[in-house]
């Protein structure tokens, strides 16, 4: 009975210093808890995964709003891009209709 109590007491121990990234990232009220601590469960097996889940954990909360911040940059360089390469299809088609036209 007491082996049974002990063998309790060391698996809870275990999964409690495994999920210490998890856990860490809790007591913190970091935003992407969930994600850290699926990335603990998927990786901290490996050791390295562990440390950068621990890491992770330990960094301040990035600022509010960020992630539209995030979305609205991407959005306008993706709108950049795609003129950019317009202007090219454009200038190469107007290229290839005036080198047609010459001859």
């Amino acid at each position: 009975m007491l082996d049974e109590i002990i063998e309790g007491i060391e698996v809870f121990a275990a999964l409690a210093l495994y999920f210490l990234p998890a856990i860490i990232a809790d007591r913190r009220h970091r935003r992407d808890v969930l994600t850290i601590a699926l990335f603990n469960a998927c990786l901290g097996w490996t050791g390295f995964g562990w440390l950068v889940a621990l890491y992770w954990a330990s960094l301040p909360n990035p600022p509010a709003g960020m992630e539209h911040e995030v979305v609205v940059k991407r959005r306008m360089l993706s709108m950049v891009a795609f003129s950019q390469a317009l202007a090219a299809r454009v200038a190469r088609r107007d290229a290839r209709d005036r080198k047609t036209e010459d001859r």
